[in-house]
């Protein structure tokens, strides 16, 4: 009796194509390995591995001169700078990680492998040509998340936050299923090539309608887009310090990764079917996450709704669905999180061991105590706000320029309006830091500002790390511009 023939390889597939991500997950495993046999007090080396690690990986990464498949994986100038982008953020977020892990109550050596699988699963969203594959990408990189968010097991607000985020995440995956499952009724594969033949000369269906709506549902919830964003300020301010600045900047960019590749590059039709839902989407949750922003006295629920309120901005880009809108969304994605992992940087160096320093009013005298540490925050906040000649000056004008043309008048002005509504509570920290009393305001008459906390110095270089990316992004804006275009010029097959 003949064997069956067994031949697991796509035609014309290329082992390349996967070696990315072959890479990640090898890493997470020699990681997960190192840490059993690393002897406890010296587990910092485990958090330096892991950085290498990731530097490694966004070396190795990079994208080919041609673009090569591995059946639904394909290894190209997008995925390549998609890889680079969140390997660097995820390797600041390790750096800002190694000083204040037990200060934000993570004692559990898995936090460095659990994190190396988030960064393998949002890579595999980023170079899926197929939904089910990037399904189990994005799985893959929320399932780590979910037991990051609640790796402080002895505080109940990392309990609550991980409960939250994992029931509120299961939600959000059924509706992603279920449209992709009506896709595919459709289009007969779940392939992204079929997906962009959907719209025929008639338009496309009720059916395929719906199951690109519910597809929009689900990616929704992960970058926190109104009415999907409840989530967002308990969790963030729930998980540990480190885990919220990952969950802001490599998760958010892992899902804008994979919503730009099936919407704007695979399935065109999404954005002009739906541009109406999809509008109001984006207004609504700039409008919402600013005017909620502006309420907080906690510094990390202030952040979460400021990433709203970009989600808003960045959702702009799917609502114009041209490629210079594409390209500035990548642009916006790396200056964003170099300003935010910024913040949060400076926000954990004042935290002590059971003394967060996590509201506004922890950073009154700021400017006195920290001089530097205050100058880091203040690039960062106007940044954020859009203050030339920052990098979210110029990431915002790159976008708004690109909707513009696109001839989104009012959503311009909306999110113009908007922005000059976040100075509000971005320049409130910069007031806190240098003109604010801090025995004033500060429980206990002392600032997180005038504590005596002992040096760190990989937190140290990750605040400077990210100030300085904030500034050249501002003042160098065309190499990376220039090669977030020519990473989407790089895609072929849609």
């Amino acid at each position: 009796m003949n064997p069956l023939p067994l031949n697991l390889l796509p035609p014309g597939a290329d082992y390349a194509a996967v070696m990315p991500l072959l890479w990640a997950f090898g890493a997470a495993v020699l990681v997960l390995i190192a840490e059993m046999f690393w002897p406890y007090q010296s587990r910092r080396g485990v958090g330096w591995l892991t950085i290498a690690a990731l530097l490694a990986i966004a070396v190795l990464g990079r994208a080919p001169i041609e673009a090569v498949y591995f059946g639904p994986i394909a290894l190209d100038g997008f995925s390549g700078w998609c890889n680079g982008l969140l390997c660097i953020m995820a390797a600041l977020s390790v750096l800002m990680s190694l000083d204040t892990l037990e200060v934000n109550g993570v004692t559990r050596g898995e936090y460095y492998p659990l994190l190396l699988f988030a960064v393998a699963g949002g890579m595999v969203m980023a170079a899926a040509t197929d939904l089910v594959v990037m399904f189990l990408g994005l799985e893959t990189m929320s399932i780590a998340v979910y037991v990051l968010a609640g790796m402080a097991k002895a505080r109940r607000r990392s309990n609550e936050a991980s409960l939250k985020y994992f029931l509120l995440g299961a939600f959000a995956s059924a509706f992603m299923l279920y449209g992709i499952a009506l896709l595919y009724s459709q289009a007969g594969s779940t392939d992204l090539a079929a997906m962009a033949g959907l719209a025929g000369e008639g338009g496309t269906s009720a059916v395929t309608r719906l199951g690109a709506a519910l597809l929009l549902v689900g990616f929704g919830f992960k970058i926190a887009v109104v009415p999907f964003h409840l989530w967002a300020p308990d969790v963030y301010e729930g998980a540990p310090s480190p885990v919220t600045a990952f969950m802001a900047t490599v998760v958010k960019a892992a899902a804008f990764a994979a919503l730009l590749r099936s919407v704007l590059l695979a399935m065109p039709w999404v954005a002009v079917e739906l541009q109406t839902p999809l509008w109001v989407a984006a207004a609504a949750t700039m409008t919402v996450g600013n005017l909620a922003a502006l309420r907080q006295r906690s510094l990390k629920r202030m952040l979460a709704f400021s990433s709203v309120a970009h989600t808003g901005y960045l959702v702009m880009a799917v609502v114009a669905g041209t490629s210079e809108a594409a390209a500035a969304l990548l642009f916006y994605l790396a200056a964003y999180a170099a300003m935010n992992l910024g913040a949060f940087a400076v926000m954990m160096s004042l935290a002590d061991r059971g003394r967060p320093a996590e509201n506004i009013s922890d950073l009154a005298g700021l400017g006195r105590a920290r001089p530097l540490a205050a100058l880091a925050m203040t690039v960062c906040m106007l940044s954020l706000t859009g203050i030339p000649p920052l990098g979210g000056f110029v990431a915002k004008v790159s976008l708004f320029s690109a909707v513009l043309d696109a001839g989104f008048y009012t959503l311009v002005v909306v999110a113009v309006l908007n922005s000059a509504l976040s100075a509000a509570y971005y320049l409130g920290v910069i007031r806190a830091m240098y003109f604010d009393d801090a025995d004033s305001l500060a429980a206990g008459g002392a600032s997180a500002a005038s504590r005596v906390l002992p040096a760190r110095p990989a937190l140290s270089v990750s605040v400077l790390l990210a100030a300085v990316a904030v500034v050249l992004i501002g003042l160098l804006p065309s190499p990376l511009l220039g090669s977030s275009l020519r990473a989407l010029a790089s895609v072929a097959g849609f």
